[in-house]
C-alpha cells in the first residue's frame, strides 16, 4: 500500500499544505489503488480523466496560497449525490444511465472546497437496505473477512462508501442516513460515521428515498476527519425548503478532548433481548472510557423505542412510495414499451426497480392507501413525535446518549436476503435517531471474537455536532482502534 493512501484527511492536508505532496501525487495513488480494487464492488464508476483536472486545479490553487478547506483531497460520491456530467443512478435500473445537468449542493460545497471526485460509490438501490446487497451494480465486498475467509457485508445503504474508506479507495467519503445508513455500515468497516442533525446538510439534488428522514453525511477515517468534511458539506441552501439558516461551527475546533461535568446517558431500552455479550461488554467499556474521562454517567429512559422500527417501516416506505413515482419512463431513465401509456408506466416500472424497492414501494402504498392511511400512517407519526419526546426529556438529565452501533458485526453476503424482517432489524439501534432528526455518529471501538470490527453509537441534541464530536473524540482515543482489514482484493 502506498503511504499516501494511508494518509487521514488531516494529515493530507497538512502534507499539501506543507507541499510535502502535490494533490495530483496523492490522487493517482489513490486512483491506482482503486484500478486495483474490483473485487470489492465499491465503485460503479471511476472518473481518472477528472480527478486528475480536479488535482491539477488544486495543486495551481496550493501553489498561489488560494488553498480551500479540502483542497486536493481526494473522495469517493456515494451514487445517491447527482453529480454534474456524471452519471448518477442511485444503483437502479430504472435511471439507465441518466447524466445529471446539474450538481447537488453537498457536492458543489466539497467542489468548491478543493476536493477532488475520485468516482461514483455504490449503495443499495435508491438507499433501501442494510447490506448493500441490493444495487443493481452486485453487492459491496467489505474489506474485513470472515471465518473461513467468507465474504461479509459493508453493511448499507452506503456500503460502497464505507468499504471504500475502510480499503482506503479514498480519503473520505459522502454517503447518506435514513435509518443507520451511514453509522451501520461504518461499524460494520471499522471507520467513523456521522448522521448530521436533519435539514443540517442539504438535501437538493441528492436522490430522495424518504424526504423527512434523509439525511447526507461523511464517513471517514477518524473523528477529525468527520469534523472536517461535516463543515464543508453543511450550509443553509435555499433550494432546499427543509434547510435551516443557521452558521456552520468550526467543528474541527470543538475537538478538545475536555469532556468534564459532562452528562452522558445510558438509555435503559437499548438493552434488547439476545444482545450477543460482546456487544454488552463493549458497551460497558465505553461507559468505563468516558467516566475516566471526567464525565458523568446517569440512566436515562426512552420508553416508546420498542415502537420506532415498525413506526420506522410505515413512514419510510410511504415517503419512498410517493417519492418514486416519478421514474415512470416519461422524462428520464429507461422505458418499456407498452400497449399504451399505462401498460408502459407498469412495464418500465416492473423492469426498473429490485425486488426490494418494490416490497418498500407496496408497503407504503398499502400504508397510504384509503381506510389504511389513518390506521397505520398517520399512527405512525403520532409514535414518532412520542419517540421525539422521549429524547427531549432524556436530555433534560444528560447531553448526549451512548448506545451500540449495531446488534451484532458485518454478516455474510447472502446470509439475511432471504428474511426481510431480521434485514430490518439490523437498524434497531439506528432508526430512532432519524425519526427524531438529530444527530449520531458511530466510532470504531472494538474487535469481536472472530476479529471484526465494532462501533459505538453516541447520539446527539439538535445542531449539537460540536458536542458530540468532542465525546467522540474521546471515545476513539480510549478505544485506540487500529485495526484494518488486509488487501486479500488487491490484484
Amino acid at each position: 500500500m502506498s503511504e499516501l493512501t494511508e494518509l487521514t484527511l488531516a494529515g493530507a492536508r497538512d502534507a499539501l499544505a506543507d507541499k510535502q505532496i502535490t494533490a495530483r501525487e496523492l490522487t493517482e495513488a489513490h486512483l491506482a489503488r482503486v484500478a486495483k480494487a474490483d473485487a470489492l464492488n465499491a465503485y460503479v464508476l471511476q472518473t481518472p480523466e477528472l480527478a486528475l483536472q480536479m488535482a491539477d486545479a488544486s495543486d495551481a490553487r496550493l501553489a498561489k496560497g488560494e488553498a480551500g478547506k479540502l483542497e486536493g483531497i481526494p473522495l469517493g460520491v456515494k451514487d445517491l449525490f447527482c453529480t454534474k456530467g456524471v452519471r448518477t443512478t442511485a444503483c437502479s435500473n430504472i435511471l439507465g444511465d441518466f447524466t445529471p445537468p446539474y450538481e447537488s449542493t453537498v457536492t458543489a460545497n466539497l467542489w468548491a472546497d478543493g476536493a477532488v471526485m475520485l468516482g461514483k460509490l455504490n449503495n443499495d438501490e435508491f438507499a433501501m437496505g442494510s447490506s448493500n446487497e441490493t444495487s443493481r451494480f452486485g453487492p459491496v465486498i467489505n474489506p474485513w473477512r470472515g471465518a473461513g475467509d467468507s465474504q461479509l457485508v459493508p453493511g448499507g445503504s452506503s456500503g460502497g462508501s464505507s468499504a471504500a474508506v475502510a480499503a482506503r479507495l479514498g480519503v473520505a467519503a459522502t454517503a447518506t442516513d435514513t435509518g443507520g445508513s451511514i453509522r451501520q455500515p461504518a461499524a460494520f468497516t471499522g471507520t467513523v460515521g456521522l448522521k448530521p442533525t436533519y435539514a443540517r446538510c442539504s438535501r437538493w439534488g441528492v436522490v430522495a428515498f424518504a424526504s423527512s428522514l434523509d439525511q447526507a453525511g461523511p464517513i471517514t477515517q477518524t473523528v477529525q476527519d468527520a469534523a472536517i468534511m461535516l463543515e464543508s458539506m453543511a450550509g443553509f441552501d435555499a433550494k432546499d425548503a427543509t434547510s435551516i439558516e443557521r452558521d456552520v461551527p468550526n467543528y474541527e475546533a470543538a475537538l478538545t478532548g475536555d469532556i468534564r461535568g459532562l452528562r452522558v446517558g445510558i438509555p435503559a431500552e437499548y438493552r434488547v433481548d439476545n444482545m450477543p455479550s460482546e456487544i454488552e461488554e463493549l458497551w460497558q467499556q465505553g461507559i468505563d472510557w468516558l467516566k475516566q474521562a471526567g464525565a458523568e454517567i446517569v440512566d436515562v429512559s426512552l420508553p416508546h423505542t420498542k415502537y420506532a422500527l415498525p413506526a420506522y417501516y410505515i413512514i419510510a416506505p410511504a415517503e419512498a412510495s410517493s417519492n418514486l413515482a416519478r421514474y415512470d419512463g416519461v422524462r428520464y431513465g429507461m422505458r418499456e414499451n407498452g400497449a399504451d401509456i399505462d401498460d408502459m408506466y407498469a412495464s418500465t416500472r416492473a423492469a426498473g426497480f429490485g425486488d426490494e424497492v418494490v416490497r418498500r414501494i407496496m408497503v407504503g402504498t398499502y400504508a397510504l392507501s384509503a381506510g389504511y392511511y389513518d390506521a397505520y400512517y398517520v399512527k405512525a407519526l403520532q409514535v414518532r413525535r412520542l419517540i421525539a419526546d422521549d429524547f427531549a426529556k432524556a436530555y433534560e438529565k444528560c447531553d448526549v446518549l451512548l448506545t451500540p452501533t449495531t446488534p451484532s458485526a458485518a454478516f455474510p453476503i447472502g446470509d439475511q436476503t432471504k428474511d426481510a424482517l431480521q434485514m430490518y432489524l439490523n437498524d434497531v439501534f439506528t432508526v430512532t435517531v432519524n425519526l427524531a432528526g438529530l444527530p449520531g455518529i458511530s466510532v470504531p471501538a472494538g474487535i469481536d471474537a472472530q476479529g471484526l470490527p465494532l462501533g459505538l453509537q453516541l447520539i446527539g441534541k439538535a445542531f449539537g455536532e460540536e458536542e458530540l464530536l468532542r465525546v467522540a473524540g474521546v471515545v476513539e482515543e480510549a478505544a485506540g482502534f487500529t485495526g484494518k482489514a488486509d488487501d486479500w482484493w488487491s490484484v
